[in-house]
């Protein structure tokens, strides 16, 4: 095993994130041979099916690479998935009620983000609440604000043919998956930023041992409250992928969504305590997600069997990294 972690090509890679493709690929191939067996008449191997997933692997994606962030500094944000339909929600009542433009109603989607990312950011950076705390009251406040805004209103976005229409290329344009690429491009910038940048390295070093890295003379409540933002930010975003594939999107709820997007994060090798993070291992994480939602669904089970599926596998990665920590201490 240690031949095969120390080879050139692995090393390069990630042996971690070559594990994950692996997952990939067999968890492919055991939902194309069960589907029909179990579920008779239906296939998994098509294209609609791939396209399928990938829907759902956008905007659990954009919650994973932000959330990535917060846990790179040790903390955590149950919030993402309310807040993500929060911005969805005000966003498109806006569009559909007060006829608001809809480029000006994606900026709202953004800065809605943003200010739930600023607000977790601000408690837990400067007034030392507990993450877990403060995303958690930031959560409540979250599916409240969208249900009271839109009076509880569901709140469906221009489908197809309509003039405001365009933001659904975004996700889809003429069967071009739209949306991976423009994922793919986030995580890249993403990940220059966490392990290029000097904001990213504080980052990792306040997950790492944050009271060494203030002693040294760094701002660290700058950049803890900057990895908030970005992963409000990204919330923000990642409710506009949302409505582009479902174009429907209901009040108040949101709460499975942000644990998705953290065991994403889990799956991909970034650390529960801090100091330790994969965006492009998040990136996995997220279709690993996305295939067993629709491999679960395909073999005609209900989506309760993806629950148990994910709480086990966040269950084993996180017991990995552990035992991993202590055999480097």
């Amino acid at each position: 095993m240690e031949k095969i972690k120390n080879n050139r090509v692995v090393r390069a890679i990630g042996f971690n994130r070559i594990v994950l493709i692996g997952v990939i690929i067999l968890l492919y191939i055991m939902f194309s041979v069960l589907t029909p067996l179990l579920h008779a008449g239906t296939t998994f191997v098509s294209y609609e099916r791939i396209m399928s997933a990938l829907n759902y692997a956008y905007f659990i994606g954009f919650m994973a690479l932000g959330v990535t962030f917060v846990i790179a500094t040790g903390g955590i944000d149950f919030s993402i998935g309310p807040v993500m339909f929060a911005s969805a929600v005000i966003s498109g009542y806006c569009l559909t009620k007060y006829n608001i433009p809809l480029p000006l109603c994606i900026v709202i989607s953004l800065l809605i983000g943003l200010a739930f990312g600023i607000l977790n950011g601000y408690f837990v950076a400067y007034r030392f609440l507990p993450s877990f705390i403060t995303s958690m009251a930031s959560m409540q406040i979250a599916k409240g604000i969208g249900s009271v805004f839109t009076k509880t209103q569901t709140v469906t976005w221009p489908g197809t043919g309509n003039d405001n229409s365009w933001y659904r290329y975004l996700v889809k344009w003429n069967n071009i998956p739209t949306g991976f690429i423009i994922l793919c491009l986030v995580a890249v910038i993403c990940a220059i930023v966490l392990h290029k940048t000097r904001a990213g390295r504080y980052m990792l070093c306040i997950g790492s041992n944050k009271e060494a890295v203030r002693l040294s003379g760094v701002n660290t409540k700058k950049w803890e409250m900057l990895a908030y933002m970005i992963c409000g930010l990204l919330a923000g975003i990642a409710a506009i992928f949302y409505v582009g594939a479902y174009t429907t999107v209901q009040p108040g709820l949101g709460d499975t969504f942000n644990n998705e997007a953290i065991a994403a994060c889990v799956m991909g090798g970034t650390s529960m305590a801090g100091g330790l993070a994969s965006i492009l291992g998040a990136i996995i994480g997220a279709i690993i997600v996305a295939l067993m939602q629709e491999g679960i669904l395909a073999m005609g089970f209900t989506i309760s069997y993806q629950y148990v599926l994910t709480g086990l596998i966040v269950l084993v990665a996180v017991t990995a990294d552990i035992m991993s920590r202590k055999r480097k201490n």
